[in-house]
């Protein structure tokens, strides 16, 4: 053995041409797996085995052999229903608008809103709900009250008409939507009390009734001049206002009238709404109430022909007032209200003028 180091060249060993050349040893590597056969799957009872793959040993891809998830036999899971949004119905020529709405600022200490009225139309429901038997009977209450005031006196008439006057003021405002609209209300009622103590003091001349009017009505104007609300909003508050003054103003009309006036058209208002209450067709409804107004009118007239004509009169405009009263969805305040005292408010210039006319 020599002392030279391993595999270096020794020029006394004879050359062999067949000898392997030397080759750097390879570092250590991990045995890779052998292919596994892949498993045939089972046949079912009753079928044949199926065929062997020729080809499987020849694949060379490493196979899994760990658990998998079974997904074949698992039963199909049906997925929940989605409930469907239910949509609003709006109007066709309404804004889009939030599911809560804050409404704005009070005008005239009420507030501005959608009526029910208006929703119900938007809504293809019928806005026209009558009040019914209940506010029918205290319609005719109250305008008993007045004919008996009448009979009595101008003051005896006074208590009920300033009672009408300030449910009149009331009754228009929430039939409006604008609630509680205190200052409002109060406006007009306080016309209604300025027209008739005018009244009082020129001894029943109707030069009052026109007189506190238009005062009023400037000065609704200039309080809403000065209202911070939207432009809209002060334009809805004006016309509420002027109409609640306005309606309220006039019912002063019966104090301005003759007492035997009063008493007929009284009488025949109270009897026109019971029997519009009643339940039948609106036409049949007001074709009755008609007839039941000008006989109630003939019987208070001293049976002639002028109270038949005064009643039927003063029935038009107490159902008139009766069907303005009518266009809210539902609201018993309003029919407890407007739609108590609307009749009669409506009635109280016809019961004037015709009292004139007719004699």
């Amino acid at each position: 053995m020599t002392n030279q180091p391993y595999g270096s060249y020794d020029p006394g060993q004879s050359y062999d041409p067949y000898q392997q050349p030397y080759q750097q040893p390879q570092p250590y590597q991990q045995p890779q797996p052998q292919p596994q056969p892949q498993p045939q799957p089972q046949a079912w009872p009753g079928q044949q085995q199926a065929y062997a793959d020729p080809y499987a040993d020849q694949q060379h891809t490493q196979q899994w052999q760990g658990q998998t998830w079974e997904t074949t036999m698992q039963p199909p899971v049906a997925a929940a229903p989605v409930p469907e949004a239910v949509p609003v119905p709006e109007a066709a020529d309404a804004p889009a608008r939030p599911l809560q709405e804050e409404y704005g600022p009070a005008t005239l200490g009420g507030n501005s809103r959608v009526t029910d009225a208006q929703r119900a139309r938007a809504e293809g429901r019928s806005p026209v709900i009558e009040p019914g038997m209940q506010p029918a009977v205290l319609t005719a209450v109250l305008g008993l009250l007045l004919a008996g005031g009448a009979a009595l006196g101008t003051y005896a008439l006074l208590v009920p008409l300033v009672v009408l006057q300030g449910v009149t003021a009331a009754g228009w405002f929430r039939l409006n939507g604008m609630w509680p609209a205190r200052q409002g209300i109060a406006l007009g009622f306080l016309g209604a009390l300025v027209a008739d103590a005018a009244l009082l003091a020129s001894d029943r001349s109707p030069a009052a009734i026109l007189g506190t009017l238009g005062v009023w009505v400037l000065l609704s104007l200039v309080l809403q001049l000065r209202s911070h609300a939207d432009p809209d909003e002060r334009m809805y508050g004006l016309m509420a206002t002027v109409v609640a003054a306005a309606l309220a103003i006039a019912a002063g009309g019966y104090l301005a009238a003759d007492a035997d006036a009063v008493t007929v058209g009284a009488v025949a208002v109270a009897a026109a709404v019971v029997a519009r209450a009643l339940p039948l067709p609106t036409a049949a409804s007001v074709v009755v109430a008609l007839a039941v107004a000008a006989g109630a009118g003939f019987a208070a007239g001293g049976m002639e022909a002028a109270g038949a004509g005064l009643g039927a009169g003063a029935a038009v405009c107490a159902l008139i007032g009766h069907r303005v009263a009518s266009y809210d969805y539902p609201s018993r305040f309003v029919h407890f209200t407007a739609g108590v005292a609307l009749p009669l408010a409506a009635a109280g210039p016809a019961v004037y003028i015709l009292g004139r006319v007719v004699g």
